[in-house]
């Protein structure tokens, strides 16, 4: 829903947006996973982050031999909205109005699991199609398919250069 952002983007989450669900922590609280009520500042980790704009500006495929693939890394707040329908234009604007550059229907309450648990998260979205209303046109799940397909090379070799410099990230301290 970001204006800047087309369809085939991919997106560095830096932070999220998670208002119309329950807490994916809701009930008895187990503090061998973590406490009660977590900080929640920082749930996508900072040097995880840099590792990732680190990757996709020189990124090699090893079938390109030694051929840099420039991925363009677009960085910004994901919204959750549950599914399994799309937003509607008014929701939309409303995410936009928030603060939000993308939506989807998932991520958010595995990241707040993996925050309470301690975990580092490095997170990244395919923008897949735009947003409803962005566009004068009907949102389809054909075009979010052929989009994760059209992206499926590139999304793989960010995803595993960050996994192989992962020790580069250091320990967060």
């Amino acid at each position: 829903m970001n204006w800047n952002f087309k369809a085939g983007d991919l997106m560095l989450i830096t932070d999220q947006i998670k208002i119309f669900m329950e807490s994916p922590l809701r009930g008895e609280n187990l503090p061998e996973f973590g406490p009660r009520f977590p900080d929640a500042s920082y749930l996508y980790t900072p040097k995880l982050q840099d590792l990732a704009r680190q990757q996709a500006r020189r990124l090699d495929l090893p079938r390109q031999a030694a051929a840099e693939l420039d991925i363009s890394l677009r960085e910004g707040v994901y919204m959750y909205f549950p599914g399994p329908q799309y937003e509607t234009p008014a929701e939309v604007r409303m995410a936009r109005i928030l603060g939000a550059d993308a939506v989807g229907m998932s991520t958010a309450p595995e990241v707040i699991t993996a925050g309470h648990c301690g975990m580092d998260v490095l997170g990244f979205t395919l923008i897949s199609n735009m947003a409803a209303g962005v566009l004068p046109k009907k949102l389809s799940e054909e075009e979010v398919i052929a989009a994760g397909e059209a992206a499926r090379d590139r999304f793989s070799a960010l995803v595993m250069a960050c996994l192989e410099h992962l020790d580069d990230a250091g320990e967060e301290g």
